[in-house]
């Protein structure tokens, strides 16, 4: 039966459906009257059932695992309580007609129903190479010339707001973009277009209120999604969207699809509904100073985030906490909430005090055993203005000097590990790229200059491009000139139901692979129900990875020279990253470069892809069994985690549905059910850490447990 029909059907006409497809189930449940009997008696037919074929196998032990399973109790990590797994009770009531509620959704009997199809050896065929290349082209960039005339014309009718917006702004003027007295029209539409390509502009220009954005979005919106955003403002929910941002967004009704970019701006109703509850999904991110957190770190507050022993995050107290747009998605956004991220730009520039707080975060760094890795993000890095940006990085060229230098009292086996790797992280490439001015990039060059001599291997602007969409002209410029400075730039993507559909992230990384960007991580969204419009199972990050990434696979051999030919550990490469990449994808005829990995980010536990479904709830959402990543160091207390399980904020059956509201063929991912278990992939060598010429200490400091 075609998905789309499947997913239509209610409990009863999926009752005849398995009457007619599993017969043998249904006689299993009517031999037995008590739920002990019909596992009993399933047991003993998947046992003695014939198996043909590896697929038919693996059905048959995850039916087993759903037996093991059944009548236990689970930890479910992130939300932190005890949940209970009934999997093949639901299956046995619903094929007996006494399911309790009878309103239950058909979810869970579709996921079971397509587990034991698969059991009699039937498969959903994947998709061929052609295929996979006519999905992944059909996705847009922001350098197609149809798309750039769109957005030549978005452009020109917000130039016309903005002199609006201008003329008849009540605050204070802005210093430095105002209109003079007496101005013609033409002489303010000259001064706009010219106030375009500075960042700032944009960003004092930016639209907080429902009724702008749909000014802007020329009237656009639907009444629905009026109603929903100012719902939003009277719950104080910010809101802030650069013109250019919004520029990128089709309002014609023509040409690209922009659901990927337009999920980032637009609120969905869960998400308002639950604003003012949401928890972090990251419990290490609830932070108390000088108390661990729940990663067992002790550290000194809200400034420093933390969860393996290498590395942390730094969050500065200037204009570095807040962004260039604030993301629906966000993992951030119970910050927003807290009021600890904002957007008052001009409360969050330093104070006087902020010099001193530095030099004694400085010192935290500078006196743990382990970090040789800081990521420098927010909010964003380079939202911090370019003289406080060079401060914070002085900060750690000088904690890295005093560092090496206590190590030469230290014996070898007791020194501490040093500086290797400083990264930004920014979604202002994307966001609003003009802020990758001159003045940045000589900070940037004259840094890597600097700490290079003493031996830092590697300096990184960790981005996030969402979509094609957002590599624009002005995009490919800021990564033209962040490559300049000897910066390599690594990308990380949100899988949201949008950037899931059939070929999209594939696409991307062939964009951005094209002009010298590396992928890192393809990130399962994060969340609890605020989350759910935007979430795409994990099962979907494992087909991606297994039917589209797999093009963009390289051999050992293949991905050492990669390695080499980034020749990372020179102070200037000989040729750009972009020309490098492209010749090396051009010699191998590989698509794009398969260099990130799929991770969901487990709470206190770090990045995995390592999982087994052990249930599914009443309304089909998938109970995973995660495992930590047993390929990097984590902190002690993974030893006391035991086992970790994960529900899934949304079933298979409804994200086939919302791909089918979308415009997808849901056939398109039929296959998507037979995954249900998952293996962390292994890194691209730039991701890991270089050896250290001597041996450090394995002692941990800053660690309570």
């Amino acid at each position: 039966m075609k998905q789309k029909k499947m997913l239509t059907l209610t409990l009863s006409q999926l009752q005849q459906i398995y009457n007619q497809e599993i017969p043998e189930l249904m006689q299993i449940s009517a031999r037995n009257s008590t739920i002990e009997g019909f596992k009993a008696e399933l047991s003993q037919y998947l046992d003695a059932c014939k198996i043909d074929g590896e697929i038919a196998e693996e059905a048959r032990e995850q039916i087993r695992l759903l037996l093991h399973y059944d009548g236990l109790n689970v930890y479910e990590l992130s939300m932190g309580q005890d949940m209970p797994v009934q999997t093949i009770r639901l299956l046995y009531q619903f094929l007996t007609e006494k399911l309790e509620n009878v309103e239950m959704p058909t979810d869970l009997f579709i996921e079971l129903f397509q587990l034991f199809k698969r059991l009699k050896g039937e498969i959903a065929p994947v998709p061929s190479p052609q295929r996979i290349k006519n999905r992944s082209e059909r996705w847009a960039t922001g350098l197609d010339e149809e798309v750039r005339e769109i957005r030549a014309e978005n452009k020109e009718r917000m130039l016309h707001l903005l002199i609006q917006k201008i003329e008849n702004r009540k605050s204070k003027p802005s210093v430095r973009f105002h209109f003079e007295e007496g101005m013609s029209y033409e002489e303010k539409y000259k001064l706009v277009s010219e106030w375009w390509n500075d960042f700032r502009f944009h960003l004092s220009m930016a639209i907080k209120s429902p009724i702008e954005l749909n000014r802007f979005l020329g009237n656009s919106l639907s009444s629905e999604t009026m109603y929903l955003l100012y719902k939003a403002r009277k719950k104080g929910m910010p809101f802030f969207a650069t013109p250019y941002y919004l520029s990128l967004l089709n309002i014609s009704g023509e040409g690209y699809n922009d659901d990927t970019i337009r999920s980032y701006i637009i609120y969905s109703p869960r998400l308002v509904q639950t604003y003012g509850n949401i928890r972090a999904w990251e419990k290490e991110d609830t932070v108390k100073a000088g108390k661990p957190n729940a990663a067992g770190w002790v550290i000194p507050g809200h400034n420093i985030h933390r969860r393996y022993p290498e590395v942390a995050i730094l969050i500065p107290d200037t204009m570095g906490r807040a962004c260039g747009g604030l993301c629906a998605s966000c993992q951030r956004m119970y910050d927003f909430q807290s009021e600890r991220l904002n957007f008052e730009f001009e409360s969050l520039k330093p104070k006087e005090s902020w010099e001193h707080k530095l030099r004694r975060l400085m010192n935290y760094f500078e006196e743990d055993t382990q970090l040789r890795d800081i990521l420098i993000t927010g909010g964003d890095a380079l939202m911090s203005q370019n003289k406080t940006l060079r401060n914070i990085l002085e900060a750690v060229y000088r904690m890295a000097v005093r560092k090496q230098k206590a190590n030469l009292e230290r014996p070898d086996g007791e020194k501490y590990a040093e500086l290797q790797r400083v990264r930004l992280g920014s979604r202002l490439p994307a966001y609003l790229p003009m802020r990758i001015n001159d003045e940045l990039i000589d900070i940037l060059r004259e840094f890597k200059e600097k700490a290079s001599a003493i031996g830092v291997k590697q300096f990184i602007i960790q981005t996030h491009f969402q979509t094609p969409l957002e590599v624009t002209p002005e995009a490919k410029e800021a990564i033209r000139k962040i490559i300049s400075a000897g910066w390599i730039i690594t990308n990380q993507l949100v899988y949201t139901v949008a950037a899931s559909r059939r070929g999209h992230t594939a696409r991307i990384r062939q964009v951005l692979n094209s002009l010298g960007v590396l992928c890192y991580y393809t990130f399962s969204v994060k969340g609890f129900n605020e989350n759910y419009a935007v979430f795409a199972p994990n099962s979907r990050s494992m087909q991606e990875q297994l039917e589209e990434k797999i093009y963009g696979q390289m051999t050992a051999v293949q991905a050492e020279e990669l390695y080499e030919l980034l020749d990372i550990k020179t102070e200037q490469p000989k040729e750009d990253t972009a020309t490098l990449i492209r010749r090396f994808m051009k010699k191998h005829h590989l698509p794009f470069l398969a260099t990130d990995r799929s991770v969901l980010n487990l709470p206190a536990i770090g990045k995995s892809m390592t999982f087994q479904m052990v249930g599914l709830t009443e309304d089909g959402k998938r109970i995973l069994r995660f495992e930590h990543d047993a390929t990097r160091l984590h902190s002690p207390i993974i030893g006391q985690m035991g086992k970790i399980y994960i529900v899934e904020n949304k079933s298979l059956a409804a994200y086939l549905r919302q791909l089918g509201k979308m415009g997808e063929d849901p056939e398109d991912y039929a296959s998507i059910w037979s995954y249900t278990k998952g293996e962390t992939e292994p890194r691209f060598s730039l991701y890991e850490y270089p050896d250290f010429p001597f041996h450090t200490t394995e002692r941990m400091s800053n660690l309570t447990i």
